[in-house]
């Protein structure tokens, strides 16, 4: 359990090279299907625990707060989820993980500037094939961001990178922005 960008070999960064921008890219924790990490992430998504997100969070912007890589981000987003999933769960399970570092980052947090329009299959149930479509965003930015504007997009786990990714090119519309990406989880 390491702060993947801290990692030489920078695992999270590869999974975008040559899809999307990115300056910079982290994940909190390794992803197993057995674990202390997969247990946190399954209490946040699928058992009403939304103050693991917070908790994250807090652990993240801590480690991060020191780190020029993150020094000049002014906005961040989370990836968003489907108006039915967010019924359903009843929070968007990385909003607190996004609004803690926004806080320690001295960046604003925002919501509405993604939306999600189509309502897709759980990820955790797909196989690497269909997870990796990035033909068909469900994603639409709803919001204008300014030049200059270095973005932080958050999510809960990294299995391909598509949600990220797909995610990252709409907010690309944006011409002149700078996006960088913090998540939880990285699926090992």
């Amino acid at each position: 359990m390491a702060l993947n960008h801290l990692d030489k070999d920078d695992k999270v960064k590869e999974l975008f090279f040559a899809r999307v921008n990115v300056q910079t890219a982290t994940s909190l924790f390794y992803y197993e299907k057995i674990g202390v990490v997969q247990q946190l992430i399954h209490q946040l998504k699928y058992r009403g625990q939304e103050e693991v997100s917070y908790f994250l969070g807090k652990w993240m912007a801590a480690a991060l707060q020191d780190d020029p890589a993150f020094k000049d981000i002014n906005l961040v987003i989370p990836v968003p989820v489907h108006p039915k999933r967010l019924a359903k769960r009843g929070y968007n399970q990385v909003d607190g993980f996004g609004k803690e570092l926004a806080v320690v980052l001295g960046a604003r947090f925002r919501e509405s500037v993604l939306i999600k329009s189509r309502n897709t299959i759980n990820q955790a149930q797909l196989g690497q094939i269909k997870r990796s479509d990035e033909t068909q965003s469900p994603y639409e930015l709803m919001e204008h961001i300014p030049p200059g504007t270095h973005i932080l997009l958050v999510d809960d786990v990294i299995t391909t990178g598509t949600t990220l990714a797909l995610c990252a090119k709409e907010l690309h519309k944006n011409p002149g922005v700078q996006l960088s990406i913090a998540t939880m989880a990285l699926s090992v």
